[in-house]
């Protein structure tokens, strides 16, 4: 599908003589490539310059190459990973996310909420502790907070106070509660309790707040989720390397004469570059900036060869077509035989940074089929 839409725009920009025919062949084209990265509209920019997160730019970079390729399928749980701030902006430990932009048909698999653990505060005397118990809660009620009923242990653990650094929560059965009745969403309280399991005022461990600390250290939710889009039964692999081909879909327009040579080339893979900023989408659309989806092009002759890399079916449709013994088998076509992931890091229509793995974007390698 995206080689129809790269064609559609190529014809937008070449073929079409009227200024109101590209605009409209153009729309279309960028309709369909909006499906094809399940979007009905592209998100809006940020109003204000955004660092996203460095969590995600550094999970981005291992799992995908300068290109957005992914290295490794197996590295992501699920096909999309969505990050949250805190709404509250409070000193106090108490943290509220809003996930309306979690769409209806995706799936959580696992909620992770990020902490930032700050250097301890210096207390003197035989008392002074070296762990200290972090727990959060799930606010049932804000108002009854002290009682049972109030609130909901989702995890607790021990925390060295000697050390500073980011402490991972899992937290999924409360984000899946709220995914499923958005009003259910009171927010989370973190408590510090000391040895004999009295919570410490003030506690000597903090953690960044939305107040006074920079934007890396924010407290985060991370969800990982998957939407359920999958692609073709192609053969995928990890993508072994290869660099940005600079070129843009117009490069597709070629003279008859050209394509009439193409046709005597075999069957193999040209590089097919997708430029985010020529589409117009560069100002949501983090990393990468662009990418090499490829495509298939060539003769696919009798005989086969191996380097063609042809099905048993191609190689009988070949000796059909080469023989004549039926009318109007043609010779078999240069198509995808693998195909690879691309990862795409951007800003949504909240401004919440998303890492989203789409399926059977970039041509790995060519054969005759």
């Amino acid at each position: 599908m995206l080689g129809t839409v790269l064609l559609l725009l190529a014809l937008a920009e070449t073929a079409c003589p009227s200024p109101a025919g590209v605009d409209s062949w153009r729309a279309e084209a960028l309709k369909k490539l909006l499906e094809v990265f399940g979007m009905e509209d592209p998100p809006a920019p940020p109003a204000h310059f955004k660092q996203p997160p460095q969590y995600m730019v550094d999970l981005f970079n291992t799992v995908a190459n300068a290109d957005g390729v992914t290295k490794n399928p197996d590295i992501l749980e699920g096909n999309t990973v969505r990050s949250f701030l805190d709404k509250t902006h409070s000193e106090e430990m108490r943290f509220l996310f809003v996930l309306s932009s979690v769409a209806k048909n995706e799936k959580i698999l696992t909620a992770e909420l990020h902490l930032f653990r700050l250097w301890p505060r210096v207390t003197d005397g035989p008392k002074r502790h070296h762990f200290c118990q972090v727990s959060v809660y799930q606010v049932l009620e804000k108002d009854k907070l002290d009682s049972p009923g109030g609130k909901k242990l989702l995890a607790a653990r021990l925390v060295s106070l000697q050390t500073s650094g980011w402490e991972v929560f899992a937290i999924t059965p409360a984000v899946r509660d709220w995914t499923e009745d958005e009003s259910s969403n009171q927010g989370l309280l973190v408590t510090v309790q000391g040895p004999g399991g009295s919570l410490l005022d003030p506690p000597p461990l903090q953690f960044a707040s939305g107040r006074g600390h920079h934007e890396s250290k924010k407290p985060m939710l991370v969800l990982f989720t998957d939407d359920g889009r999958r692609g073709a039964l192609l053969p995928t692999a990890s993508f072994p390397g290869g660099s940005h081909t600079p070129g843009t879909a117009s490069s597709l327009s070629r003279s008859r004469s050209t394509r009439s040579l193409d046709r005597l080339q075999p069957c193999q893979r040209h590089p097919l570059s997708v430029d985010f900023e020529e589409i117009g989408w560069s100002g949501w659309i983090i990393s990468p900036r662009g990418y090499n989806a490829f495509h298939c092009k060539g003769s696919c002759p009798f005989p086969l060869g191996e380097n063609m890399r042809p099905t048993n079916h191609a190689t009988v449709q070949s000796i059909i077509n080469a023989l004549k013994l039926s009318e109007g088998v043609s010779s078999p076509c240069c198509v995808p035989d693998k195909l690879y992931s691309i990862n795409l890091l951007y800003f949504d229509d909240d401004e919440n940074v998303v890492l989203k793995q789409y399926d059977d974007m970039v041509a790995g390698s060519c054969g005759c089929h």
